[in-house]
C-alpha cells in the first residue's frame, strides 16, 4: 500500500483500553499494510520472562510500566511497524511523546460494557482481578479518555469484528 509522505516513515501504534481489540486487528493490518507486527505485552512479557499477570503480581504496575515505556522506546526504534501497544501505555508521558512523535496513532474504541462481555472469560487481565470488570473498566476509560482522544484517528469497534475494523483503517488511509 502507497503512503502519503506524512506517513511513509511512520509507525502505526494502535491505543485503547484492553479488549478493544489491538492485538487482533494488528495482526490483520499488519500484512495489508507490509509490514512487521509487535505487541508490547507480548514484547514485556518475553522481555521479563513472566505473564502480563505474573508480573503485575510480582514486580507490581510500576515496574510493569517501566519495562512497557523500555519495550515501546525499542519497537519505536526500530524498522517501521504495526505495534498494539498495552492499554496503559498512554498513561506515562514518555511514552505518549515518542507514540506522538513516530507513529500514527489508531484509538480503538469501545464502551465498558462491551469490553467486559469481551474480556469475561479472561484471566491474563490484572486490572480487572476481582473486580467488577465494566465498573474498573468505565474508571479507566475515564482516566485515560484524553490521552486516547489525541489520537491521530478513533475507530468504534464495538458492533465490529476485528477484520471489519482492520477493513475500516485500511480505508481511512487510502
Amino acid at each position: 500500500m502507497a503512503f502519503s509522505d506524512a506517513l511513509k516513515d511512520r509507525h502505526f501504534a494502535l491505543i485503547g483500553l484492553m479488549g478493544a481489540g489491538k492485538t487482533s486487528v494488528g495482526r490483520l493490518l499488519a500484512p495489508r499494510l507490509g509490514l512487521p507486527f509487535h505487541d508490547s505485552d507480548e514484547t514485556v512479557a518475553h522481555a521479563a520472562g513472566l505473564s502480563i499477570a505474573e508480573l503485575f503480581a510480582r514486580q507490581g504496575e510500576p515496574a510493569f510500566r517501566a519495562l512497557e515505556r523500555s519495550a515501546l522506546a525499542r519497537l519505536l526504534s526500530g524498522e517501521r511497524s504495526v505495534i498494539a501497544t498495552g492499554g496503559g501505555a498512554v498513561t506515562e508521558s514518555e511514552t505518549r511523546d515518542a507514540l506522538r512523535s513516530q507513529a500514527f496513532t489508531i484509538w480503538l474504541d469501545a464502551s465498558p460494557a462491551t469490553l467486559a462481555s469481551r474480556l469475561a472469560d479472561s484471566d491474563e487481565r490484572p486490572l480487572l482481578a476481582g473486580g467488577d470488570a465494566e465498573a474498573v473498566l468505565e474508571r479507566l476509560a475515564e482516566q485515560r479518555r484524553p490521552f486516547y482522544a489525541a489520537a491521530d484517528l478513533r475507530v468504534g469497534t464495538d458492533d465490529l469484528a476485528a477484520e471489519e475494523v482492520a477493513e475500516l483503517i485500511i480505508a481511512t488511509l487510502r
